[in-house]
């Protein structure tokens, strides 16, 4: 994609802003929360300057300079979240995650939790399905203190046996707690029967097995495999300017090693469609996690996808499913649809909560409008509002120093481009009836594979001879 190429081009410079794309001719505006409610009606490009800057040893960030606030928010990911965790010992990137800032260096965990304290310092950090992802807040005089803190947590952990057991019993709480979760227990018994035998399938946080099972030589391991700077992605908003910045990311980033060794991750598509898995649970509440086949995030249908989701459940207030399923029939507080673009897999996925006695009805509705829409595709007027939405909505994402980081994070490992933003709402504009329909028909075709946490009525043994099964161990979790 564009601009990518340019990294690392000019190495031994002490500054190389290799790049600068202006967004906008409104450029000198500040980017704070305060200016930005202010335009809150206006784009976000109308309030963006992205630098692209490159280290001396040849590490890319993109910059959004803000120096009339004295705060810097830093986010980074690399490649290989839980689908990196080996063979029994599902967890372990969680794990890592939340032991980086639990002693590194010369610092043990309360050394080094006191000296981010000392400096109001948020470090944190966290593991999805495809990415290790960190996040640094700090007020602009502590920078030298927050990026040094930063480079110790990622280049000389300490994996201490207090912390190392401490952080392992508050994770094997959190797995316990999400054995009793309806919520909880519908969406990973969703993961599970979609992907079996595959590592979408397993639960971020592993099992309580595989847990107890992971040691500190598997955390070092991981590290060493896994946080390297082949797949490196860094955002920075703030007050720190790129001649600054650039010997910083060197100073952060440039002992990782190079190249990392990643297991391979297959590709994969959701399996069991039509499926309706029970998990019997004693409680008034049935809670539905439904869910097909999707989209990758570089699939050119993905915009008009977005939209038509917005029509059909991702709009809060305004959508299909709200309309059928809350207003007119009463059958839940909430009922959603969103896209998950995976690196190895496109989803779409639902839920809903609703009474034991009418969930089969609430399932029935749901997968009417979604047959009805696949059919007839949205109307001229629902999809001029839910571009409208989508359009006034995006500037929201921009409205604090951490979500713009998160935003220049995301649409990097998007591999969008850094004009994304600049585009994105013309490419929403540009949306018609023709795509929406023409997305519908691909999307909205497929059976849905259905979980049921509580105790429906009428759901079980129905399409694909749906099984019934009892927490955790009922639904073939982990792996």
């Amino acid at each position: 994609m564009t601009g990518l190429h340019a990294f690392g081009r000019r190495l031994g410079v002490p500054l190389l802003a290799a790049t600068s794309l202006t967004l906008s001719p409104v450029t000198l505006m500040p980017l704070t929360a305060t200016t930005l409610a202010l335009v809150s009606e206006a784009d976000a490009e109308t309030a963006t300057r992205i630098e692209r800057v490159a280290s001396p040893g040849g590490i890319e960030a993109w910059l959004v300079r803000e120096p009339a606030v004295p705060l810097i928010a830093l986010e980074f990911a690399v490649t290989g979240g839980s689908t990196q965790d080996a063979p029994g010992k599902a967890g372990t990137a969680n794990l890592v995650s939340g032991l980086l800032d639990e002693g590194a260096g010369d610092l043990d965990s309360a050394a080094f939790q006191d000296r981010l304290e000392a400096k109001a310092i948020e470090l944190r950090f966290s593991a999805g399905r495809d990415h290790l992802s960190g996040s640094l807040k700090t007020l602009a005089e502590n920078r030298d203190e927050a990026f040094g803190l930063l480079a110790l947590a990622l280049n000389t952990p300490r994996f201490d046996a207090e912390p190392v057991e401490r952080v392992r019993q508050q994770v094997l709480a959190g797995i316990r707690r999400k054995s009793t979760n309806p919520n909880s227990l519908a969406s990973e018994a969703w993961w599970a029967a979609a992907f079996p035998g595959h590592v979408y399938g397993r639960p971020v946080e592993g099992t309580a097995e595989t847990v107890a099972a992971i040691g500190p030589e598997d955390l070092r391991a991981f590290v060493g495999r896994v946080l390297t700077r082949d797949t490196l992605k860094i955002a920075v908003v703030g007050d720190i300017d790129a001649a600054t910045l650039a010997p910083l990311l060197d100073k952060v980033f440039g002992p990782l090693p190079a190249k990392g060794q990643r297991l391979a991750v297959a590709e994969a598509a959701p399996q069991g469609l039509g499926q309706r898995l029970v998990i019997d649970v004693d409680v008034p509440q049935t809670v539905l996690t439904f869910g097909w086949p999707g989209l990758k995030r570089s699939d050119p249908d993905f915009v008009p996808a977005y939209v038509l989701n917005h029509i059909l459940g991702g709009g809060t207030f305004s959508s299909r499913f709200y309309r059928e399923v809350r207003e007119k029939r009463g059958l839940a507080y909430s009922v959603y649809s969103y896209l998950m673009p995976l690196d190895h897999a496109g989803l779409m996925i639902g839920g809903v909560s609703t009474r034991n006695d009418r969930a089969a009805e609430s399932l029935s509705v749901i997968e009417a409008e979604i047959a009805r829409l696949a059919k007839e595709g949205p109307s001229a007027d629902e999809l001029d509002k839910a571009k409208k939405y989508l359009i006034g909505a995006y500037a929201l994402r921009f409205d604090t120093s951490g979500k713009i980081a998160g935003q220049l994070l995301q649409i990097q490992l998007d591999d969008l481009g850094i004009d994304y933003i600049h585009r994105r709402n013309g490419l929403v504009a540009a949306v018609t009836i023709e795509d929406v329909r023409r997305v519908a028909a691909r999307l909205l075709n497929d059976k849905l594979l259905v979980t049921a946490a509580g105790r429906p009525v009428g759901i079980g043994g129905a399409a694909g001879g749906g099984q019934s099964g009892t927490g955790q161990g009922g639904t073939g979790q982990g792996g």
